[in-house]
Order: structure tokens, then C-alpha cells, then sequence
């Protein structure tokens, strides 16, 4: 019986896989664009399972991605010419990355696809090829031993895949490197930007009421002739932690995105406070604002950052917020005194 059971395992399994294209489409583009922005970010997926580029055999390559579409995507679109498949994983819609580092791309994720996908009748060869950034989710021996597959890593960047291939699954030491440029940074920019922007309009209305504050009362027409000050400092903050602070991030001062931001912040109050005139109280007042809103921004950015790690992180929040905050407040106070006095 036992012998039997090994044999009927061995039999191939008739399936569908899906072909998917290099080429990305209008469509595929239109839908990057979006999430770029933070639209339908969160939802932005692909279907798990086992996907074909080109004519793929039993000899092709078996390259796996986050089910993330995005990431699907820079992927495929730089297998042009090659005939490879592609092993899907269920990451719930997250990166290769941030995926690793939930567990969403682990190791037992890893282990159920190959067997969801019965991949073991699909090629006769008994190898995988991971993203390199997956590597802190992915132990590559826990792999082999429930799989009899071997986890490869190959680049970080997806346009070396081919040149990695080419070489006989060997990975030069730039394709080794993680990197961050500017161009890279840039990128990140646009979801910043909008996943905080109802906090920033509420801010802006918030200090547009204060600016009618007078020691008369309120006055409906201050209202409008004083606010410019406050509400281009409020959004210049915001701007400055998130599209200054990120094009600009190696070469700002300080370790700290905490500090990163807060220089930025200071900039732009002193030539605000140089080009438009305000008392001197309220210069203070949003100059504070200013740099805690900045500060706050960058150090948001740490978490889409290869510049820092999680216990960094945590150590800086410990100091850096309880200062934001108290920024924020005394910045407050001092804005609506300067329109009492």
C-alpha cells in the first residue's frame, strides 16, 4: 500500500495556470498611480498561486513575489524574453519587505504556496528564488526540510533578476546592496503626503479660527486678514518633514529623523518669519508648530526608510514625541495669547 501511495503521489496534476504578460498595461499603470497617492492602497492585490511568463517548462525558473500588485508588477515587467513562473504568496497585500518583517512572508508561508500550488509536479528541479528583502521572514533550511525545495535569494532590485539568472544564480555584490536614492524617495512622497491630510486641513481650520481672536472678542474679518502667517506655516511644516526632509535625507544633519525634520522646520520659519510680517510672540508661537509638525512628518518617514531599524525607532520616539507634543502646545498658547495682547 505504501509503495502504491508513493507512486500515485509522483502522477502529474492537470492545471490552469495563468500567463501573465511583461508588458504592463494602461490599466496596470493607471492602478500604480493610484496607490501611489494612498488610494485603494491597502487593497491593491493579486490572486496567490502559481503564474506563468513566457513558455515556462519543467526546467523554467520559479521566482516568488508578495501578492502586493505593485511589487507583482516591478517584477514581471522585467522578465521581458524570459520563461520563467512565478509562485505568488499571500502576504495580505503587503510588500516583500514590510511583509518580511510582519511575518506575512515567512517561512511558512513560503512552505504552504509550494504545496497549495503543487509545485513539486510542476518542475523537476527543486528550486525557488526569493526576493532578497524577504530574507528576514525566510529560514531557508526550514524550508528545505518541509519542501525539498532550496530558497535562493536573488537581488534586491527586480531589474537585476535577469542579469542574476544569467550568471547562474549568482549575485554580484551591488546587487547585494540595498540602496535608497533620491528617486527611490521621491516615490514615497505622494502617499505621505495624502495619508495625513485631513490632520493638516483640520489644523489649517483650526488656527484660521484663532486668527480672529482679539482681546475685543472675535472678529470675523481678522479672521481672513491674519491667518496667511499661520496656515502657510502649518502647511510649509508639513511639506518640509515630508517632501524637503525625504529628497534631502543623507545629507541633513543629525541621526534622528526627529532632528532631520526640526532643522527643516526652522529653516522655513526664519525666512517666513523674514518675509512676512508678524508680531514677535507669533513668530515664536508658529515657529514652534512649525518644527513640531515637521519633526513628527520625517520621523514618519522611518517606517518606508532603509536608513533606520525598529529599535531605532522606538529609542527615538520615546524622546522625540513627548517634545513634538509639547511644541504643539506651548506653540498653541502662545498663538492665541499674540492675539489677545
Amino acid at each position: 500500500m505504501a509503495n502504491l501511495l508513493n507512486v500515485q503521489s509522483l502522477r502529474p496534476i492537470s492545471v490552469s495556470i495563468p500567463t501573465v504578460s511583461s508588458k504592463l498595461e494602461l490599466s496596470d499603470l493607471l492602478g500604480a498611480l493610484k496607490v501611489r497617492f494612498g488610494i485603494g492602497r491597502n487593497n491593491y492585490t493579486i490572486t496567490s498561486g502559481l503564474y506563468k511568463v513566457g513558455k515556462p517548462d519543467s526546467q523554467s525558473d520559479v521566482l516568488v513575489s508578495a501578492n502586493y500588485k505593485l511589487s507583482f508588477d516591478v517584477l514581471r515587467k522585467n522578465l521581458d524574453s524570459l520563461n520563467v513562473w512565478i509562485l505568488v504568496i499571500d502576504t495580505k497585500g503587503v510588500n516583500v519587505w514590510c511583509a518580511a518583517g510582519k511575518g506575512n512572508f515567512g517561512t511558512d508561508n513560503v512552505v504552504k504556496s509550494i504545496k497549495n500550488t503543487s509545485l513539486e509536479h510542476i518542475v523537476k528541479h527543486r528550486n525557488i528564488i526569493l526576493p532578497q528583502l524577504s530574507a528576514s521572514g525566510v529560514a531557508a533550511y526550514k524550508v528545505k526540510e518541509q519542501t525539498g525545495f532550496r530558497a535562493m535569494f536573488g537581488p534586491v532590485q527586480a531589474k537585476d533578476i535577469k542579469a542574476f539568472i544569467e550568471a547562474g544564480h549568482k549575485a554580484t555584490p551591488a546587487m547585494r546592496k540595498v540602496t535608497f536614492p533620491m528617486k527611490e524617495r521621491a516615490k514615497l512622497i505622494s502617499v505621505d503626503f495624502m495619508n495625513a491630510k485631513y490632520k493638516l486641513l483640520l489644523a489649517m481650520f483650526a488656527f484660521f479660527i484663532f486668527s480672529g481672536l482679539d482681546r475685543t472678542g472675535f472678529l470675523f474679518m481678522k479672521m481672513f486678514s491674519t491667518s496667511l502667517f499661520p496656515l502657510i506655516n502649518i502647511f510649509g511644516g508639513y511639506v518640509a518633514g515630508i517632501v524637503i526632509a525625504t529628497l534631502f535625507l543623507p545629507w541633513i544633519p543629525f541621526r534622528a529623523f526627529a532632528l532631520k525634520g526640526a532643522f527643516w522646520g526652522l529653516i522655513l520659519t526664519v525666512l517666513l518669519y523674514s518675509l512676512i510680517e508678524v508680531s514677535y510672540l507669533e513668530g515664536i508661537s508658529m515657529g514652534l508648530i512649525n518644527i513640531s509638525i515637521a519633526s513628527f512628518m520625517t520621523m514618519n518617514f522611518t517606517g518606508s526608510s532603509t536608513y533606520t531599524s525598529l529599535s531605532g525607532v522606538q529609542k527615538e520616539m520615546k524622546w522625540a514625541v513627548p517634545f513634538q507634543i509639547g511644541f504643539i502646545a506651548l506653540g498653541t498658547i502662545l498663538f492665541i495669547i499674540s492675539k489677545l495682547v
